[in-house]
């Protein structure tokens, strides 16, 4: 794949509504992730691992800890004199809708339209995943698709904003699309990751806006999949969805698995992030910790089992926590009990205190709160 002929898109908000509790003063692309990164960290870096070096992150609000977090681009190395990295806010006005992909493309029409590159590569921030995108390409190009739509073979997960299914041929061709289908069991299922050249792209979304048609997948995947040839591409390797705030602290939890750190985390196609320098984490004579994720700067005097914790989590004497994600700068207090447990940013929890929640519905604690 050479770096100068695909622009990749990537969308930042769209089914933040499904993790509001995370999403209420960041976008989806902003939400931490895994002990060290944010959920913007696995469609970049994959982007650039696969030689993309022009990349438009499509935002709408409460971006501001986005833009701190991924600044010029630096660390994906995409800052730079020609292309790199973009800001897309959207909007002509603020009364559209934000779901509706049709016009938010539209209304960045001039930005595609200025670019010289041949293929448009678009994914959301919600899927954490590790995929070659010069594999996806290189399909493309093989079976002469119009358009090629990344899928994955499994259950579909529960939440899924209008899930998507496809039904293939033996050439992988797309030969019939499903949208909120009763599925019980194993399918083909739409990963929002998509591939069309740049002008195929920009036709498309202007021939829907000129019908006020507004719903990309029913619109232009479902109804055009007879007259242009789409393909799928079946990724195979770990992928967790972020439709719930169970599967987001599922999805952490997985971490623990070393299969899994070793699919997501590949040596060969890392995943970036901004670094922040710290200390290494220190552990007290009586801490105990088993099976966990612990980032720099940690404190760690009582107990920890199969957790995540962030970078500058406190956690004091005598205090047991197990199954939770802890995030950043938390401090949770001498005596404390923590079971089951998202913490956000900044969160003080003051000594001898007692929280459990549930696997299939862990407790969730807001940014900067003191309980």
């Amino acid at each position: 794949m050479r770096g100068n002929n695909v622009i990749g898109l990537i969308f930042t908000n769209l089914h933040a509504e499904l993790i509001s509790e995370l999403t209420e003063k960041r976008t989806m692309g902003s939400v931490p992730f895994g002990g060290r990164y944010r959920l913007i960290d696995f469609p970049l870096s994959n982007m650039v691992n696969s030689g993309i070096s022009k990349v438009g992150v499509i935002t709408k609000n409460n971006y501001q800890s986005l833009m701190d977090h991924v600044g010029s681009g630096k660390a994906w190395n995409l800052s730079r004199r020609r292309d790199g990295l973009f800001f897309l806010p959207p909007f002509k006005n603020g009364e559209e809708d934000y779901r509706n992909r049709i016009s938010i493309l539209n209304s960045i029409k001039n930005f595609l339209s200025n670019s010289r590159e041949e293929y448009v590569l678009i994914a959301d921030c919600d899927t954490v995943c590790n995929i070659d995108y010069q594999d996806v390409l290189g399909s493309h190009i093989e079976n002469g698709a119009d358009v090629t739509v990344v899928y994955k073979r499994g259950q579909i997960p529960e939440n899924q904003d209008e899930p998507m299914v496809f039904s293939l041929d033996s050439t992988g061709r797309v030969k019939d699309v499903l949208i909120d289908p009763i599925i019980e069991g194993s399918c083909s299922y739409y990963l929002n990751m998509i591939l069309m050249k740049r002008e195929l792209l920009i036709s498309l979304v202007s021939e829907c806006v000129s019908k006020n048609k507004n719903n990309f997948k029913r619109d232009i995947i479902q109804g055009k999949f007879n007259e242009l040839k789409i393909y799928g591409y079946e990724f195979e390797g770990f992928l967790a969805v972020m439709d719930s705030m169970s599967s987001y602290f599922n999805a952490n939890m997985q971490l623990m698995n070393l299969d899994v750190r070793n699919n997501l985390f590949n040596a060969a196609r890392p995943i970036y992030t901004k670094v922040r320098d710290d200390m290494p984490t220190k552990y007290g004579l009586g801490s105990n910790v088993k099976n966990a994720l612990i980032g720099n700067g940690c404190v760690i005097e009582g107990e920890v089992e199969n957790c995540v914790l962030f970078k500058g989590v406190h956690v004091g004497k005598g205090a047991k926590v197990s199954n939770c994600v802890i995030m950043q700068d938390t401090v949770i207090g001498a005596g404390s009990n923590l079971s089951y447990v998202i913490a956000d940013k900044d969160v003080v929890i003051k000594d001898n205190r007692s929280l459990m929640g549930f696997l299939t519905y862990p407790v969730y604690i807001s940014k900067a709160s003191v309980v």
